[in-house]
């Protein structure tokens, strides 16, 4: 895509995602390397990711890395599930710098953390019908037995700010109830929609439950891997310069109060750009 280029510290991260979900991961990375720069684009026009074809989430994919290497950015994090389990192959071979998705971090830490060998992983209808996630856990751990359950209304309430809400409460315990039934002990939040309602969650599912959010797992394997690379920028930013940029392509204003709403570092604008023309 681009000539070999050198990484430096003090360039930004690249986040995106299909909408507003991926600041969920964006967040995390606020939280645990707060001196980085982020530039975050959220396909907000066309939005959702997880009933489209792999054919279709891979080109939207590479347009949006191309947008974001527009910045020099010294690595690009696939804050959506869907964008993961469909184009993250593509998108490593064809960029010259580190990609990461947000799949094989919480796969990882529910292998870790299952006592019982059952669990659930909620997700767009794409990221369950990859088996992404079977996949990367059967790598880790063979005993284990992996439940996939489609949500899709989880997307739409998300991004209409229903979280907390009786609607999404009934439409949870309803995509919910197979999972309780059959005893799992550890659920993926397989969208990075989902910790939003992750208080929704954990009181249908109970105490015995152990919720994994890969948005947080990600940006704790980004830091690592920044560390290893001797990526990490080391000084603070400094007041007035733009730390964290959003850009979208569709409903600025819209994104702007959902973003300020979970984001509490203060999202002064968003930008409106032409994703097609990348």
């Amino acid at each position: 895509m681009s000539q070999k280029s050198e990484l430096r510290a003090d360039a930004p991260i690249g986040v995106f995602d299909s909408g507003v979900g991926g600041l969920t991961v964006a967040r995390e990375i606020m939280r645990q390397i707060p001196n980085e720069k982020i530039i975050y684009f959220g396909d907000t026009a066309r939005v959702p990711y997880g009933s489209k074809s792999k054919e279709t989430v891979t080109r939207y994919s590479r347009q949006i890395v191309r947008f974001l290497q527009t910045f020099s950015v010294k690595t690009i994090v696939v804050a959506c599930n869907t964008a993961s389990a469909y184009a993250l192959d593509a998108l490593e071979q064809e960029t010259d710098i580190p990609v990461l998705g947000v799949v094989k971090p919480g796969a990882k830490t529910a292998a870790e953390v299952t006592k019982n060998g059952r669990i659930g992983v909620i997700a767009t209808d794409a990221t369950i019908g990859s088996q992404i996630y079977t996949k990367y856990i059967k790598e880790l751990n063979r005993d284990v037995t992996i439940y996939g359950k489609a949500c899709p209304l989880f997307v739409p309430l998300v991004e209409e700010g229903l979280l907390e809400d009786p609607v999404t409460d009934e439409i949870a315990r309803r995509y919910l109830a197979e999972l309780i039934d059959i005893d799992i002990d550890t659920l993926i939040l397989g969208c990075t929609h989902y910790p939003l309602i992750r208080s929704t969650l954990a009181r249908i599912m109970g105490d015995q439950v152990t919720l994994v959010n890969p948005a947080y797992e990600t940006a704790y394997e980004l830091k690592q891997m920044l560390a290893d690379r001797k990526l990490l920028k080391e000084e603070e930013h400094k007041l007035g310069t733009d730390q964290y940029q959003f850009y979208v392509s569709d409903g600025a204003d819209k994104f702007k109060r959902f973003a300020n709403s979970i984001i509490k570092y203060g999202i002064l604008s968003a930008k409106t750009i032409n994703i097609e023309e990348y």
